[in-house]
């Protein structure tokens, strides 16, 4: 494999010859690197970051920081990087220590490549000086962080809100129907069927409002204020231009931050979302464990309802038809509680000036929205859409 070399104060680095990082991001990737979370898989963590440093580069322009060519051609550059292009160029642990020094590095240096091709002969673009121009790594990553957990709710609440409308139709489809309630697995009293899909539909619904709640905080952005919130080492012009510019790339109202200090000495707002995300993974656990016993059967269990046959049951047992995307949703459900964990313990390491371990929660509140998105979609889809009641035998228990 070509080769070349670079060197900073520590020395000198071997990289891949086409690599458009340097050598910050090879000792990133040599010293810091011990999980699979990097960077290139985390698109809209990415895609945020791009969007960051390019309404960084409008507002250095505007106070007169970059040149016009420069900074159009840093913009250009993360126009790229936001529309997917050389996300192979981003290999960072978004995991490794140093406050995400390594992903901001990543990026800047990066951008700068790109830039400097773009411009050719004319500048070279450098990663600190200009890409990284007015900005820390604690309010380019912080504000990126917050814009990804937004994007990445759209998916899962999309997936939630499809499955309480789902849940509704079947309420009042099946609302004539009766059957057993029971309290204490023990037998209720009669009732009817949509009582507790109408329940599932309405706690559905309650807990995506408390995750939509806990989000809009996450519009509040640090950009401008560097690295303790109090904006040393970026020019007046270039705090009052960054937020708008962030904010007309993102398509969104966003603010800066009226407390740029608390906001990067805690990591409570991603704690709340990813509390108001455990909620509502325990009611679609709920729902799933309701469907499985309710399914059970078909000969020995309660046998009231009937789920899709989407997939085989067994190996050992021909034609058997397990709950299988109910146990997937119950399986998710476990994962975002070891996600909500990592989430809580990084906020509970926050200390004196800036949260260094903010990545750990931003990298498990992606993850849980992403695999939640995912899971409930499917399950709407290839489960409660084609649920069917068993008329006979929900009769046959009211009776």
């Amino acid at each position: 494999m070509a080769t070349r070399s670079e060197s900073d104060e520590l020395g000198s680095v071997t990289l891949p010859a086409d690599a458009l990082y340097g050598v910050e991001t090879a000792r990133a990737l040599a010293h810091l690197a011990f999980s699979r979370h990097r960077l290139r898989d985390y698109p809209a963590y990415l895609a945020a970051l791009a969007a960051v440093k390019r309404a960084a580069a409008r507002a250095n322009q505007r106070a007169g920081v970059l040149a016009p060519a420069v900074a159009g051609a840093i913009d250009a550059a993360g126009d790229a990087v936001m529309r997917g292009a050389h996300a192979e160029q981003f290999p960072v642990d978004l995991l490794g220590g140093g406050g995400s020094i390594g992903v901001n590095m990543n990026l800047n240096e990066v951008l700068a490549a790109l830039a400097t091709r773009q411009l050719g002969s004319t500048a070279a673009v450098q990663p600190r000086r200009d890409v990284n121009a007015s900005q820390s790594t604690a309010d380019v990553c912080h504000s990126a962080a917050r814009l990804a957990v937004r994007a990445a709710a759209v998916d899962c609440l999309r997936a939630v809100d499809a499955a309480a409308t789902t849940l509704q139709a079947h309420a009042q489809r099946w609302a004539a129907v009766p059957t057993l309630a029971r309290t204490c697995l023990q037998d209720a009293m009669p009732t009817t069927v949509d009582v507790l899909f109408a329940g599932h539909a309405g706690g559905l619904r309650r807990r995506a409002a408390a995750l939509r709640e806990s989000l809009a905080p996450l519009d509040q952005v640090v950009l401008g204020a560097t690295v303790i919130g109090d904006g040393q080492g970026a020019p007046p012009a270039y705090r009052t231009a960054v937020v708008p510019a962030l904010a007309e790339l993102v398509g969104r109202p966003l603010a800066a931050h009226p407390h740029p200090a608390d906001a990067l000495q805690h990591g409570d707002d991603l704690a709340a979302v990813s509390a108001a995300l455990v909620l509502l993974a325990q009611a679609l656990g709920k729902l799933a464990q309701d469907l499985r016993l309710l399914a059970s059967g078909p000969r020995g269990g309660l046998g009231e309802l009937r789920l899709p046959h989407v997939q085989s049951g067994s190996s050992f047992f021909s034609g058997k038809s397990n709950p299988v995307l109910p146990e997937s949703v119950i399986q998710c459900v476990c994962q975002v509680l070891g996600c909500d964990r990592a989430v809580q313990a990084a906020a509970e390491r926050a200390e004196l000036h800036l949260q260094v371990f903010d990545a750990v929660a931003v990298v498990n509140a992606l993850d849980a929205l992403s695999m939640l998105g995912v899971v409930v979609e499917r399950f709407e889809r290839l489960c409660l859409r084609g649920l069917a009641v068993n008329e006979a035998r929900c009769r046959e228990l009211a009776s």
